[in-house]
């Protein structure tokens, strides 16, 4: 890359990873472009908790509408597209499964072609998940386990894979896909697991009567710490080839630890205040999500910093 300032495109910049990452590339030096689906409507609260709303330069973009799309790229005229966009809740995946596939797999083909047409080489980064290996039963996944999607999300984030890795070998695109395990962070909406087990436990600490209501607690997941993961998307797009790569951190604890360790932040016992409610079990549901992430750090040097408890503390005590 020349010695320029180089522009990046976040597509789905509101959401948890889009203000990390336009935060890490600020501070790189690049010029920053990211989108929305409605500017003018969006309050781009995490942007704002971040400092960084008045330094990122926004466009409405429509995913699922390739004129959209295409107008956002031009206006913005990229060296890095990070194709953040959709819909982004397994649990909402089945009861929106057609809006769910449209916004990540036809967004991502979208976004792909748009690529093919520009006038100059682009490198896309595609937000990929661990949901599509559904469940290895307890065996850890990398770059070559075979998916076994288990829910609408993870159907549709497989299919964009595979258009990545298509886009990849049909027309030699700079493309390339991070299997994200769990990440989390403050800036997490409530309607994700983690945070409302956060959300709860204060208000439990204040004084609130209120009961904790969960789905099954003995599933266990690979948590991370959402800024620590977008170093490693923009470390996949410094690469001299564009690669898939698992990003997690290789730790695995239950949901009931995180339970656990959240209300022992206030010196509590979890199970007074805690319901399970079988109405919040999901149709299918993977067990144990476990990583192998030695690829990413064999490759790009990264390497997760945070896991497991650590997690769920920082969350906790986070200032915002």
């Amino acid at each position: 890359m020349s010695t320029k300032q180089a522009t990046a495109l976040i597509c789905g910049v509101s959401g948890q990873d889009g203000a990390y990452l336009a935060k890490l590339l600020l501070e790189k030096g690049y010029e920053v472009f990211g989108t929305s689906r409605d500017v003018q409507g969006a309050s781009f609260k995490n942007l704002a908790t971040l400092g960084i709303k008045d330094q990122v330069q926004l466009l409405s973009m429509v995913p699922e509408d390739f004129r959209s799309v295409l107008v956002a790229l031009r206006k913005s005229n990229p060296d890095e597209i990070y194709y953040l966009a959709g819909q982004s809740s397994v649990g909402l995946s089945f009861d929106q499964p057609a809006e769910t596939l449209q916004s990540i797999t036809l967004g991502a083909l979208n976004v792909l072609e748009a690529c093919r047409m520009m006038d100059k080489p682009m490198r896309l980064y595609h937000a990929g998940s661990s949901e599509c290996f559904g469940d290895t039963y307890g065996e850890p996944a990398n770059e070559i386990t075979p998916f076994s999607p288990q829910s609408p999300y993870a159907v549709a984030k497989s299919s964009a894979h595979w258009l990545v890795n298509n886009y990849r070998q049909a027309y030699g695109l700079f493309v390339c896909t991070g299997i994200l395990f769990n990440h989390e962070s403050p800036l997490r909406p409530e309607r994700f697991v983690t945070q409302k087990i956060i959300q709860a436990v204060k208000n439990i600490a204040k004084g609130s009567t209120e009961k904790l209501r969960l789905g099954r607690l003995d599933i266990s997941r690979d948590w991370g710490w959402a800024p620590e993961y977008v170093e490693a998307m923009w470390l996949m797009l410094q690469q001299d080839a564009p690669r898939d790569y698992v990003i997690a951190t290789g730790n695995t604890i239950s949901l009931e630890e995180f339970v656990a360790t959240a209300f022992a932040q206030e010196n509590l016992d979890w199970k007074p205040y805690v319901i399970q409610d079988p109405a919040l079990f999901r149709p299918t549901d993977l067990l144990v999500g476990r990583a192998d992430p030695s690829g990413s750090l064999r490759d790009l040097g990264w390497k997760a910093q945070t896991s497991g408890v650590d997690v769920v503390k920082k969350m906790y005590h986070s200032i915002y």
